[in-house]
Formats: structure tokens, sequence, C-alpha cells
């Protein structure tokens, strides 16, 4: 199995990073590759995880909804 050393870390980044590896039970090693695995390679979300995702956002923003007619008045008004 490869190995690779990682060199002038940051110390805030190292101490998040042994702090996590605490938290999960696990190596600094091990924590390490969870998360360059997470990062790298993201496993594909569930139709239920996108829609869960959407509706939260969709919680934060919070924005009026807008219909066809929003659409059109806008398109006109930039086009004036």
């Amino acid at each position: 199995m490869p190995a690779i050393t990682i060199k002038n870390i940051p110390a805030e980044l190292y101490d998040q990073l042994k702090t996590s590896a605490h938290a999960h039970h696990r190596s600094i090693n091990s924590e390490l590759i969870h998360c360059l695995e997470t990062a790298l390679m993201p496993r594909p979300a569930s139709p239920r995880e996108r829609l869960a995702a959407a509706q939260a956002l969709r919680q934060r923003v919070r924005a009026e909804r807008i219909d066809a007619d929003d659409i059109q008045a806008a398109k006109e008004q930039g086009r004036a």
C-alpha cells in the first residue's frame, strides 16, 4: 500500500485533525484517510438525501415563490 508524508501542516489544522480523530475514536492517520476519502471519493447521495438537502436549503432561503408572471415581468424590466 502506498505511503505519503505530509510536511508543514499548520498547527491549527493538525489540532483540528487530532481533535476529530479523538472524537471518532480513530488514529490521526485513520482520520486523515477518512477525510481524504470523504473529500475525494464522495458516495452518491440517494434521492431521499438529495430531497432532504433541497428542503433544508429551501427552509434557509425563505424566499417568496416565483411564478411564471414574475419571471416574465423581470424579463420585460430587463429589456426596458
